[in-house]
């Protein structure tokens, strides 16, 4: 039991942002897609919380953010991934190429592959995971057109935002009957991924040479 306990305390020490108010603080483009106030919660605890709460949605939201964003575009295609019955045939090639680059992020084919899928307009979620792919290797996304012609300038989004879109799209195509049991899935698989992550790190940092 106290090596259990101690593992799960390193994996809280190790997430990338430990409490909500470190997520928003690191990630202001985050109070853009979500209406909850960071709280001094540790992270998993807070996401759990909006899940039961009245906009279970941004549950979705808070995962895209707390993955680092690799992980976060594949925590998005295995969502969607789920989900395949309910997307196009476009989608799917889409997809493909996001598997493949979270595979090999830096190999010349895929960046170039996934370069072009982010020229799709993001109207379907396999475009808008494309799209946070193209995002995240570019670093973030200058939206000036999307949020309106008239808007007093443009808006700067980092992949996360493209990633909880390309999610919630999906799930909106899923019947409201099931719909909760699905974001819960998906919640659930996001923190699962975040908690790996951790404990990944937390490995990488003990093999550290002194």
């Amino acid at each position: 039991m106290e090596l259990l306990d101690e593992s799960v305390a390193v994996m809280a020490n190790e997430l990338r942002f430990k409490t909500a108010q470190d997520l928003f603080m690191a990630c202001p483009a985050i109070a853009r897609d979500m209406r909850a106030l960071p709280t001094e919660q540790q992270s998993i605890e807070f996401c759990r919380d909006l899940l039961a709460g009245r906009v279970p949605e941004e549950a979705i939201t808070f995962c895209a953010y707390l993955l680092p964003d690799r992980a976060a575009v594949w925590w998005a295609h295995e969502c969607l991934s789920h989900l395949s019955e309910l997307l196009d045939g476009t989608d799917h090639e889409l997809l493909a190429y996001v598997r493949d680059w979270v595979g090999e992020p830096d190999r010349p084919h895929h960046r170039a592959a996934v370069s072009q899928a982010e020229a799709t307009p993001p109207t379907t979620p396999g475009a808008w995971i494309a799209r946070a792919a193209g995002w995240r290797d570019n670093g973030s996304f200058i939206v000036g057109s999307v949020v309106g012609a008239k808007a007093p300038s443009a808006l700067t989004f980092p992949a996360a935002h493209a990633v909880n879109a390309g999610v919630l799209a999906g799930l909106a195509r899923v019947a409201l009957v099931d719909r909760f049991a699905v974001l819960s899935a998906f919640v659930e698989m996001g923190i699962q991924m975040a908690e790996i992550e951790a404990l990944r790190q937390s490995a990488d940092a003990y093999l550290q040479p002194p």
